[in-house]
């Protein structure tokens, strides 16, 4: 079996749900898992999918996916916007990234416009709700079978 596409989730969005659902939508982070894994399922990829508050964490599990997962789906949150260290460690990780945003960060604040994480990532979803995860997913086995191809 290969590597798991590593799944990681931000700050507050162990708050889904709750938190501004005209924003973020009504799925919780347990309905985006359930929908993630059957999707990966179909797609014949495994998954490791984690949620933290803490940065340093996340940098952590960026760092351990180096080795042990196939690639990246990373739904940052708030460091999105403000983390040159989470930014560092993704770069490190030479895998596929795919950023993934519930709502359309180009649509808010001007300060969410801007993504750190988008000079590391392969491809961006944003805006289209929990449905960013399965279509992550998507663009995440595409690229893994042209490089397995190549």
């Amino acid at each position: 079996m290969t590597n798991p596409v590593y799944i990681l989730n931000g700050p507050n969005l162990n708050l889904l749900g709750h938190r501004e659902p005209a924003v973020y939508g009504r799925d919780t982070l347990d309905d985006i898992k359930g929908l993630a894994t059957a999707r990966a399922v179909s797609l014949g990829l495994a998954i490791d999918f984690r949620q933290t508050n803490d940065e340093g964490e996340l940098i952590g599990w960026i760092q351990e996916a180096r080795t042990a997962a196939a690639a990246i789906i990373v739904n940052a949150a708030g460091l999105t916007h403000t983390s040159v260290a989470l930014l560092d460690a993704l770069q490190a990780s030479e895998l596929p990234i795919v950023e993934v945003h519930l709502s359309n960060i180009f649509r808010r604040d001007s300060f969410r416009q801007h993504s750190y994480v988008s000079l590391a990532a392969t491809g961006v979803i944003c805006g289209l709700g929990a449905k960013g995860y399965e279509l992550a997913l998507e663009a995440v086995r595409a690229i893994l079978d042209k490089k397995s191809a190549a």
